[in-house]
């Protein structure tokens, strides 16, 4: 008996994988800067996004740096949901992303670490003039020697609306006219600085060549005019990318590795000469970005003075931080300050608010995230994640979405319903439960220091004195 296997081929598209915050499109305001209950992702904290949505107009302007902001607010409120939101807002304006942490885990001082995200968050707009040909391709000839060994040579012939020019082929050119699969009726232009040839299209007067073509194929109008012509080409790389290439020899290949290493300031002093130079000449333009430095209170006293100073630099990027400490320590110090931020440097910030979210919002948020994940839920469902979100706290229910849909899976629901719900809450414990089954089995675990004291309650995370 004859088995058939049947293989169905599936199409490989991109990787898409949901994060934290995936589900975030933008501020959600509108053109008066006016926030929408719930729109683009974001609900509520209408004056934290109203606020942001200022900052966002000032900075799209590209005159103002230097500024500090920064978000205050207890944990799961939004603060770094907002951050994101404005870099979905700004656009190609330059948005570095670091933890403060990540400053004393690089191989390198605090400083450089500091200053090369300064300078990986300061854009530079390079303007070039370069010559082009552009032109539909009337014939290429190419000419082979008998043996098939030795170099090849041709003619190129190509013409726009009024004229028609036949140039001469070396090896290379022959080569990326083979590798782009350029052919009679194509559209293409070549940059007569470097050789590149693109691609751009086929002519609307070879639309009819072939009874069917496939959906990659483009159609454009033959150009008009001279075949060689001068164009504006605008490069937009940041600061560090300058420095890195410009601070070792073959210095572009430590910008795939990631090992930059300590850069000498003159290397520095001498780019932002040269860029100076530039933007007097019209040749380029600076665009400060957006450094947003999350958990700001890790910072040391050092690293403060240091931002001080380096938000007076003109070249300074716009910097956004956010903290969720009340009245903490300051690190490496016996000091306390609100945000754990020392009380000089808070005199430079402007700063946000986020307030806790109410229960309504909640709702919502988890809607947006079932919807973000591809899970359907049912209503009491929902209502019981939403009351779970607000005893517990909104990362802990949105932790319990896609684990409640394995569950749900299993049983071969559809939606995730309230016994779902129930049985992952049991099994994953919250923050509060947590510590609570640690004070009841403490002596149970290894290495237990805590002294048994006379009262109840146990003391977490107290700050040293």
């Amino acid at each position: 008996m004859e088995s058939i296997i049947t293989s169905h081929a599936k199409e490989i598209g991109k990787l898409e994988r949901t994060g934290a915050h995936s589900h975030i499109r933008g501020l959600g305001l509108d053109d008066k800067l006016e926030g929408r209950s719930n729109s683009q992702g974001m609900v509520g904290q209408i004056k934290a996004r109203r606020a942001a949505g200022v900052i966002v107009k000032v900075i799209k302007q590209g005159k103002i740096s230097g500024r500090a902001i920064m978000m205050a607010g207890a944990p799961g409120t939004g603060k770094t949901a907002i951050a994101m939101a404005m870099s979905q807002e700004l656009g190609e304006v330059p948005f570095t992303s670091i933890a403060a942490s990540e400053v004393f885990s690089l191989e390198m001082s605090k400083t450089e670490s500091l200053t090369q995200a300064f300078r990986r968050s300061i854009g530079v707009r390079i303007k070039e003039e370069t010559e082009i040909i552009e032109g539909e391709v009337v014939e290429i000839q190419i000419d082979r020697s008998v043996t098939g060994v030795g170099p090849k040579s041709g003619k190129l012939t190509l013409k726009t609306t009024d004229m028609e020019t036949i140039y001469d082929l070396g090896q290379k050119m022959i080569n990326s006219l083979t590798k782009e699969k350029v052919m009679a009726g194509d559209v293409i232009q070549i940059d007569k600085a470097c050789g590149r040839i693109t691609r751009l299209g086929r002519s609307f007067t070879r639309a009819r060549d072939f009874d069917a073509t496939g959906p990659d194929v483009k159609f454009v109008q033959c150009p008009e005019g001279e075949l060689q012509t001068r164009k504006e080409v605008v490069h937009t790389v940041s600061l560090h990318e300058i420095d890195v290439i410009n601070s070792r020899q073959q210095g572009f290949l430590a910008l795939f590795s990631g090992d930059t290493g300590e850069i000498k300031s003159e290397v520095r002093d001498q780019i932002n000469q040269k860029i100076s130079d530039w933007c007097e000449e019209g040749k380029a333009e600076i665009v400060p970005g957006v450094l947003f430095i999350d958990e700001i209170h890790m910072l040391d006293m050092e690293c403060f003075s240091f931002l001080n100073r380096a938000l007076e630099d003109s070249m300074a990027p716009v910097v956004i931080m956010a903290s969720n400490r009340g009245v903490s320590r300051i690190r490496g110090t016996n000091y306390q300050s609100p945000h754990g931020v020392p009380i000089d440097f808070l005199d430079r910030l402007l700063i946000i608010s986020t307030q806790p979210y109410s229960q309504d919002e909640i709702k919502q948020i988890i809607k947006i995230r079932c919807d973000e994940e591809e899970v359907e839920m049912t209503d009491d469902a929902l209502e019981v994640l939403t009351k779970v979100a607000s005893e517990t706290s909104l990362r802990y229910a949105i932790h319990l979405i896609s684990t409640g849909h394995l569950v749900a899976q299993k049983r071969q629901a559809s939606k995730v319903d309230v016994v779902d719900i129930k049985r992952v809450y049991s099994l994953f414990l919250d923050e509060a439960r947590s510590v609570q089954y640690m004070k009841d089995y403490q002596d149970e675990f290894l290495y237990n220091e805590i002294a048994p004291s006379s009262g109840s309650d146990m003391v977490v995370d107290q700050p040293a004195v």
